[in-house]
């Protein structure tokens, strides 16, 4: 229920921009790591205070301030003042039930999107992403430390590609595009355990097999909602009129763009999917419970007549015929085997068995 319903009452009645953390309980202490880069220099160090950073507006290169934990909203407050962060964009990013969105400023962009990965456990983790992009800069916020961004700092410590010889728009949409990507292995993930739910549903489903179908049908409810706004915000990314979004970005955010609406259309074929198999493990147990009734059908069938010949022939009466026969009993369950055995060959021609 929590992924559905949130609580703000801590909010209630607080003036705009107030920063209250909403989400779950964090321990520990905000990280701030800062990379440094452009074409030919890399720098990559840990920062204990934001004070510590130099934003040089002159640098031809790109600065990549990474904060993990959003818990300390006197750490979010302070990178918002150093940036020239709006106190409202503040309190967006400490908000992690935020839908994913786009706002776009004169200096700077801020994007929030939902990074969903498998933990060890095999649980779904869904955590807010929030983005600032600004002129030569890059500042993500993390709810928790792991991400799916390892590959994106292992080609910027090899300078691997193009990417530190692009600027910070270039940056933001390697971030973009790594975390849409990683939904595709989560729904490869998902669609391993559709697979394995429809060899059970044909072999023997059982009560478990239900639970499973609805455990993946709400993960598919989380994915739904962490990623179907995500088309209006690459949309507006690869259309808009922004300065900060060169015209060579725009080219690769709009392939962003269909892996966005293909993740939408896996999502919705295997919410139909799992639907299907619900019905055909509804039709399965049917089915079944049909197949008993109809088999303690023609017993009870089969057993009226003979029970109607034993209770006639279990009446105490003195003057009944074939009491004294000394071959009656003998003749009575003849009887009651031939009468046996023509309904069996009767039920067999109508096909009732």
């Amino acid at each position: 229920m929590p992924l559905y319903i949130q609580k703000y009452k801590q909010k209630v009645g607080l003036p705009p921009g107030t920063l209250v953390h909403i989400g779950s309980e964090r321990a520990g202490s905000s990280k701030i790591s800062h990379i440094l880069y452009s074409d030919g220099a890399f720098e990559e160090k840990e920062v204990s205070k934001i004070e510590e950073l130099e934003i040089n507006d002159q640098f031809s290169g790109v600065n990549w301030i990474n904060v993990i934990g959003v818990h300390q909203t006197e750490v979010i407050e302070s990178i918002g003042n150093h940036f020239g962060i709006h106190k409202l964009i503040q309190a967006d990013i400490v908000n992690t039930k935020h839908r994913p969105k786009l706002e776009d400023f004169d200096d700077h962009i801020f994007v929030v999107l939902k990074m969903i990965y498998f933990d060890e456990n095999e649980k779904i983790i869904n955590e807010q992403i929030s983005l600032i992009v600004g002129k030569n800069y890059v500042v993500s916020f993390q709810e928790i430390e792991g991400d799916v961004f390892a590959p994106i700092r292992n080609r910027l410590r090899n300078s691997s590609g193009q990417i530190r010889k692009r600027g910070s728009d270039y940056l933001a949409y390697t971030l973009i595009d790594t975390i849409i990507d990683n939904y595709f292995v989560v729904l490869e993930r998902i669609g391993e355990k559709i697979e394995n739910i429809e060899e059970q549903l044909l072999e023997n489903p059982t009560d478990e097999t239900t639970l499973e179908i609805h455990t993946l049908k709400r993960e598919l409810i989380l994915l739904r909602r962490s990623v179907s706004p995500l088309r209006e915000v690459i949309g507006t990314l690869e259309r808009g009129e922004s300065k900060l979004i060169h015209k060579t970005t725009r080219i690769y955010l709009k392939d962003v763009y269909d892996h966005t609406i293909q993740v939408i259309d896996t999502i919705e074929s295997s919410r139909d999917l799992l639907s299907g198999m619900l019905d055909v493990y509804l039709t399965t147990v049917s089915n079944k419970m049909n197949s008993v009734m109809k088999v303690l059908t023609v017993i009870a069938t089969i057993f009226m007549p003979l029970t109607f010949i034993a209770g006639v022939y279990g009446m105490n009466f003195q003057n009944m015929p074939e009491l004294t026969w000394k071959y009656g009993y003998f003749f009575a369950l003849a009887l009651m085997f031939a009468i046996g055995l023509l309904m069996l060959i009767f039920f067999k021609r109508k096909k009732w068995l």
